[in-house]
């Protein structure tokens, strides 16, 4: 067991702005922040964890209307739809196939939707990751620093999954109940893992299951990562983290730091952030299986300027 550490103050909470920071750690003008811990010998490592060949998503279905606007259209017979009279003859010819696509819009940051954050999504006295300006982020181009095409290329690390609400024996952590390092390696200890640099640490307080029994608690209130976890993942180079709640435990705690997670995470270590996973097939696939680390993909939607994606997480044992 490790020795109780102390619960952060606020003011050092403020100074992880400094002491946790990562600015200029790769460079001036990088905007990858903590994805640069990925490296190609990680994700080759990662590869190696697959030894099943079972894959669980760890995204929640969108909702609708709840959580996406929705209009599908139908055309049962394509040589009938309006326009058809300008396409070729051969068109109007085969009159057997039809089609049906759709027009979605969604707000996909906030408690529900499975979504990732790109260090854009915040700022901090008006600066982001690396410390570029927010004016940088306009409402007709969207962000020109640090948007969630940085992540072009995917996101293919090893992944592991930290049940806490399993190292606490209990169904799910109640609202305002928060994750320190002492519950992480007590997790890593009951699961035979080890956090290493460059994974993908996801946290499973057991909203899911919470979510679908009806325990979860309404308004701003939920279990999630403390202020205090962050100089841990540092530390142990983490180059993502997701939760199945919006990662901030609420109330903090502190003040003056709404979100310490968020805030200290996206902009000053460039730490990007899966919110609202549904980790309950994560977590029993990998109590069945006996293993707690698996490869982890996430693919986010090229979408120019946009300081994050709705997402489907894919573990793969």
């Amino acid at each position: 067991m490790t020795a109780e550490r102390s619960t952060p103050t606020q003011d050092d909470v403020l100074g992880y702005f400094d002491t946790l920071s990562n600015w200029g750690r790769w460079g001036d003008d990088d905007q990858r922040g903590t994805l640069n811990h990925i490296t190609d010998e990680v994700r080759l490592a990662a590869a190696r964890t697959v030894r099943h060949g079972r894959s669980v998503s760890c995204a929640w279905e969108v909702a609708v209307p709840r959580d996406m606007e929705r209009s599908t259209t139908t055309c049962p017979c394509a040589a009938d739809m309006p326009g058809a009279e300008t396409m070729p003859a051969a068109f109007h010819a085969d009159r057997r196939w039809g089609f049906s696509h759709e027009r979605l819009g969604m707000m996909f940051h906030g408690n529900t939707v499975t979504h990732i954050d790109s260090p854009c999504h915040l700022y901090w006295d008006g600066t982001m990751y690396n410390g570029r300006p927010h004016t940088l982020v306009d409402a007709a181009r969207g962000s020109a620093w640090a948007a969630v095409t940085a992540a072009a290329d995917g996101i293919v690390t090893r992944g592991v999954l930290l049940d806490v609400a399993g190292a606490r024996d209990v169904p799910w952590l109640e609202p305002g109940e928060g994750v320190s390092p002492e519950d992480l390696e007590e997790a890593e200890r009951r699961q035979g893992v080890r956090v290493r640099p460059g994974d993908a640490v996801l946290l499973r307080t057991g909203h899911g299951r919470a979510r679908r029994e009806g325990g979860a608690d309404g308004g701003f209130r939920q279990a999630g990562w403390h202020a205090s976890s962050l100089p841990w993942l540092h530390e142990r180079e983490v180059a993502l983290i997701g939760a199945d709640t919006p990662q901030d435990v609420q109330p903090s705690g502190y003040d003056d730091v709404l979100m310490p997670v968020h805030a200290v995470g996206l902009v000053a270590m460039g730490l990007w952030l899966l919110d609202n996973c549904d980790l309950e097939a994560c977590a029993s696939t990998a109590a069945e299986l006996g293993r707690w680390d698996f490869q982890l993909a996430v693919a986010p939607v090229r979408l120019a300027g946009t300081s994050g994606s709705p997402v489907n997480p894919i573990a793969t044992f």
